[in-house]
């Protein structure tokens, strides 16, 4: 065999093996990128269905003549900040990521104060829509909890595969960067006390 041709062969071989691994590491990032925009959409799929639900108890709890418009004013404004509060899921970035939290947490301490208040008007506790859109609400508040928390479960294997060395090498290279977690809103350290008296 010819002396040059195993410094060609060695070559070769490190030029597969890098190949190889490129290949594996960017049909893989893609694959789990993927993964999490699939989450995402399952989380804005379950706050979208929260914004309906909303614009229609807000359009329930209109029907009280007297009720208080303030509240009424500040759950329409917060839906409104909430709705227009949009994330593109291949790119996601801490900061936006907390900007959606931060609106999100709005319309929930607005809806919050509308219910509390909703306790002052026998009408609307009477109220069989009312009763039912409250249930619909909390049912949809428990599917964001799964839908936010299956989000972090798509993340962490995502940003396993890119930043962990030799991986990292390529993650710039091929653009793909680690993804923020949701945390916890702001303020959800305390506890609520909302009482519901139905009676």
């Amino acid at each position: 065999m010819k002396k040059w041709l195993i410094p060609v062969i060695i070559i070769v071989v490190i030029i597969f093996g890098v190949y190889r691994w490129a290949v594996g590491f960017n049909n893989t990032a893609v694959k789990l990128n993927e993964n999490v925009s699939e989450a995402w959409g399952n989380v804005q799929t379950s706050y979208q269905r929260r914004n309906d639900l909303i614009g229609n108890l807000v359009n329930t709890v209109k029907g009280a003549a007297d009720f208080e418009k303030s509240t009424l004013t500040a759950v329409i404004e917060a839906r409104s900040k909430a709705t227009q509060t949009t994330i593109d899921p291949t790119n996601i970035t801490p900061e936006q990521l907390k900007q959606f939290n931060e609106a999100q947490g709005g319309l929930s301490s607005a809806l919050s104060r509308l219910l509390v208040t909703v306790e002052r008007y026998p009408e609307l506790k009477a109220n069989e829509n009312f009763l039912k859109l409250q249930d619909e609400l909390t049912s949809t508040e428990n599917t964001i909890q799964t839908a936010r928390t299956r989000y972090n479960e798509a993340i962490k294997p995502f940003n396993n595969h890119v930043k962990t060395f030799p991986n990292s090498l390529l993650a710039g290279l091929f653009n793909f960067e680690g993804k923020p977690y949701f945390d916890a809103e702001a303020g959800a350290e305390k506890p609520v006390d909302v009482e519901f008296d139905f009676n």
